[in-house]
């Protein structure tokens, strides 16, 4: 796995997790156990409050810049037509 699958990866795991145990806390319940090791202690205090602050335009410029699936553009199809429907 290359380090950029591998970041996109754990950052769609760990900010799933922060996000179940917010909806946790505001529902006022206990957040699903997990035991973190030094990986997911990083991720949730370092990488996750710097993700939510960045403004959603350097989001997508570093999202751009990375590749990915992300970045996967689609050729539109060419459409005939194929007369009325009816």
């Amino acid at each position: 796995m290359g380090m950029n699958r591998w970041l996109r990866s754990n950052a769609e795991h760990y900010l799933l997790v922060r996000a179940q145990r917010d909806v946790a806390a505001e529902g006022g319940i206990s957040p699903p156990f997990a035991k973190e090791g030094l990986k997911g202690r990083f991720f949730l205090l370092v990488f996750v409050p710097i993700y939510r602050s960045l403004p959603w335009s350097w989001r997508m410029a570093v999202l751009r810049r990375l590749p990915g699936s992300h970045r996967q553009t689609w050729n539109p199809r060419e459409r005939t037509p194929l007369g009325p429907a009816i």
